[in-house]
């Protein structure tokens, strides 16, 4: 098989990188927030509207919990090592099963577009090695660690599947 550069295919772009998100509705919730203590001391000022400083302070809360609310669920199905459905889950059943078949499969997002991998697997084959299974996972280069885990069926194992390559 050969290398390339790109494997041809869009992983999409909503997923981005937390911390950099982060970042950005901290800047966005201090410049909202900001904007807000404006509004309630002008109101004050001109008005003598002395209740808009607490109800600008709520609204500000309540703009932060919720641009707080998408951040922290995002983070937690990271933290909590929720099941992934990205697709790159697929490509990696797609890239190594054949020779193998996958009985287990934990992918991590470990960076923006950067994957760990940790499976095991079974085949009848005894000559294949965690290093085959890596090498035929290695057309993709956002998986940048993998633990791979072999199993050896024996050729008289009632669970083989005669569609493992022997």
């Amino acid at each position: 098989h050969h290398h390339h550069d790109g494997h041809g295919h869009d992983h999409g772009h909503h997923h981005h990188d937390l911390n950099l998100r982060s970042a950005y509705l901290h800047v966005l919730a201090d410049a909202a927030t900001s904007v807000l203590a404006i509004v309630a001391l002008l109101g004050g000022w001109f008005y003598g509207w002395s209740w808009l400083d607490p109800v600008m302070g709520l609204v500000g809360a309540v703009l932060v919990a919720v641009w707080a609310k998408g951040l922290i669920m995002d983070t937690a199905k990271v933290l909590l090592d929720r099941e992934m459905d990205h697709p790159v889950v697929e490509e990696i059943r797609q890239a190594v099963e054949g020779p193998v078949r996958i009985t287990d499969l934990h992918v991590w997002r470990v960076g923006k577009e950067v994957y760990s991998c940790a499976m095991t697997v079974v085949t009848r084959d005894r000559t294949i090695t965690a290093e085959d299974v890596r090498q035929r996972l290695s057309v993709h280069e956002e998986i940048v660690h993998s633990t791979i885990e072999v199993h050896h069926l024996p050729g008289d194992h009632p669970s083989h599947n005669p569609s493992l390559i022997s």
